[in-house]
Order: structure tokens, then sequence, then C-alpha cells
């Protein structure tokens, strides 16, 4: 944030420098809103210009790239903004050497004077600012997102430390549990073991028979019992 603003600041005044250097003397007492944007192109003649189509016009349009940047927090475009300042004023130069035979710096006025060194005080510091911005946060972006990316998101809570860690899972009451793709077949509602019933369940003389449990033989006819013998029919009566 402090970069930013620091940046800022600085890309902003070098802005300024570059838009008032054109209504300072730029050499032997021409000033910069005297030389037309196209005599960079085709040659500097005496001729004069226009506010609005001399050197004021690149300056304006890099002061609205760097109003921009800041705005945007733009490192390239308060760069680009800075690139066009300085290019301009070397091309100027070149031309005006072209067309003067020699560039001097001379005390009297007859040489390069204070607008040019404005202008290029404004690319400069263009530049500068540039190179303290610190952006839009791409790093402050990046780490949020490698945060992200570090962060699991765990299917179940941690246990706390008075809490023992079992696996699988404690199962929900009304919830099952199926790892199969086909589906689970109904419970049988009556899952009880069925009971053998004979087809004879009166009573007896020892209790209820049933399948499961032979009849006891009746004590009468028991053979080896002395106290009940076995029942014989009486004898036919003798006539």
């Amino acid at each position: 944030m402090i970069r930013n603003v620091l940046g800022s600041v600085v890309a902003l005044a070098g802005a300024a420098s570059a838009v008032l250097s054109p209504f300072r003397d730029w050499y032997a007492g021409r000033a910069g809103q005297d030389y037309r944007v196209e005599d960079l192109f085709g040659g500097i003649t005496a001729a004069g210009s226009g506010v609005l189509v001399s050197m004021l016009l690149p300056f304006l349009a890099a002061t609205l790239l760097v109003v921009v940047g800041v705005a945007l927090r733009s490192r390239l475009v308060v760069a680009l903004a800075g690139l066009v300042v300085l290019g301009f004023t070397i091309l100027w130069m070149v031309r005006q050497g072209q067309a003067a035979g020699s560039l001097v710096v001379a005390g009297d006025g007859s040489g390069l004077q204070v607008g040019v060194v404005n202008a290029l005080a404004g690319g400069v510091l263009m530049l500068i600012g540039a190179l303290l911005m610190s952006g839009r946060g791409r790093r402050s972006g990046r780490r949020s997102r490698r945060e992200r990316e570090r962060e699991r998101v765990e299917p179940y809570a941690a246990p706390g430390p008075d809490q023992v860690d079992t696996w699988p899972p404690t199962q929900e009451p009304g919830m099952s549990v199926q790892t199969s793709p086909w589906p689970e077949p109904e419970a049988d509602p009556y899952t009880g073991p069925e009971p053998e019933v004979g087809p004879y369940t009166g009573p007896g003389p020892h209790g209820p028979r049933t399948r499961s449990s032979p009849p006891a033989p009746h004590p009468e006819e028991d053979p080896r019992d002395p106290v009940h013998p076995p029942h014989r029919p009486p004898p036919p009566p003798r006539g």
C-alpha cells in the first residue's frame, strides 16, 4: 500500500513536469508549444504551431496514461507513459540537432533550455514511479490462492484431545452405508425361526407331542417295567 502511494506521487509529479515543459523555452528562446508534432517526422521548420498540435499533444496523452495507471495501480501503463515522454523528447532532440547542425548548452539561451530538462525529468520520474509501485497485489492474490490450495476440506471433523479417533465413523441411526453398486435386498420383517409343528400337537400322557420330540411309550406297554407289565387281553371263558 505504501509503495503504491509513493509510486503514484512520483509518477504524478513526473506527469506535471512533462505537461508544463511545452510552455517553457526549449531551444534558443523557442518554446516547446511552437514545435509541431509533424515536424518530428518530417524535419523541424521555422513555422509556428498551434497548442493542440504541438509538443503538448503527446505529453497530454502521457499524463492521461499516468492518471489511468495510478487509478488502476498498473505499473505497465505508468511505465508506458514515461516511455512516450522520453521517446518524443529524444526524437525532438535528434531533429533539432539535424536542423541546427549541433546541440549545445549555453548560458546565454542560445542552446538547450529548461523546457527540455523538464520533459526529460518528467519521463524519468514516471519510470521511477512505475518501479516503486507494487501493482494490483498479485503477490497477495498468489498467496491467498496457495493458502486455499493448502487447505484441505476434511470429510469428518477432527476429534478433540479427549476423544478417540475411530474409523470408520459411527453410523448415525436411520442411515445405512452401502458399498455395493447393486441395491440392497429388503429385510424380512420377521426373521425369527419358524417352529416345527408336527401333525399332532394335542396333549398326551406326558405333555404335548411335537415332531422334534418323539412320543414317549405308555408305561403300561413297557415290557421292562416290573410295576406295569405289558397289557394282555384276558383269556376267553371256558364253557
